[in-house]
């Protein structure tokens, strides 16, 4: 029987640390006969702009759809004011209004650390586009960084909550996982590239997962 990821999380803050608690569940796409890295980050793209379509309607605002979902591989991608795409990354970028990331390396995390990986960095990057759009300012990259964790795992919840996606064993550790791997070694709020440490990253979401995005 899957367990609620709410609870999951919950405990897996209480324990601190991933591999202590054992935990196994997390989001699994809702796609028939189609289990596929291109199906799960259409299905990523797709859910979270309608998701954020109707709450930006609920709040009586206009959301503004990306203008380009763009696939790239090593430096080939596109630049960004001026500055180059880098490999083994995903951006959103507000000049232009779009987002990109390194094809490559987000299949080798889907192969390696499961579809987790897809729900939780493509969700990410748009808390960046939503961002933008309410003009949300920021003395500090690393809280950008978190709130667009916050809004990623609130807008997971929603999907799951609302049937778009099925929470299934094993999925919980994927995400956290993967927030784990992507933690910053030390915790330097004043470095301007700084995401926050592992710990940090996995509260944030498990904020936005157990309150919402209002949480964020």
């Amino acid at each position: 029987m899957t367990r609620p990821l709410a609870l999951a999380f919950a405990l897996l803050l209480s324990c601190g640390l991933v591999s202590a608690c054992g935990l196994t569940t997390a989001p699994s796409r809702n796609v028939q006969g189609d289990d596929s890295f291109e199906s799960d980050v259409r299905a990523a793209r797709s859910l979270t702009e309608s998701f954020w379509q109707q709450r930006f309607a609920a709040a009586g605002r206009t959301y503004q759809p990306i203008t380009r979902f763009i696939p790239y591989s090593g430096r080939s991608g596109p630049s960004c004011a001026g500055e180059p795409a880098v490999p083994q990354n995903a951006f959103y970028c507000p000049d232009g209004h779009f987002i990109a990331y390194d094809r490559d390396w987000l299949e080798g995390l889907w192969n390696n650390m499961g579809d987790g990986s897809v729900y939780l960095i493509i969700p990410h990057e748009f808390g960046h586009a939503v961002q933008a759009q309410l003009q949300s300012s920021f003395r500090l990259n690393i809280q950008a960084e978190l709130q667009a964790d916050c809004y990623a795992g609130g807008t997971l919840s929603g999907l799951v909550s609302s049937g778009a996606l099925r929470a299934e064993p094993g999925d919980e550790d994927e995400l956290l996982l993967n927030l784990e791997a992507a933690g910053d070694p030390t915790d330097d709020w004043l470095d301007p590239a700084a995401h926050g440490t592992a710990a940090q990253r996995q509260r944030s979401f498990a904020t936005g997962y157990d309150g919402g995005v209002d949480a964020c």
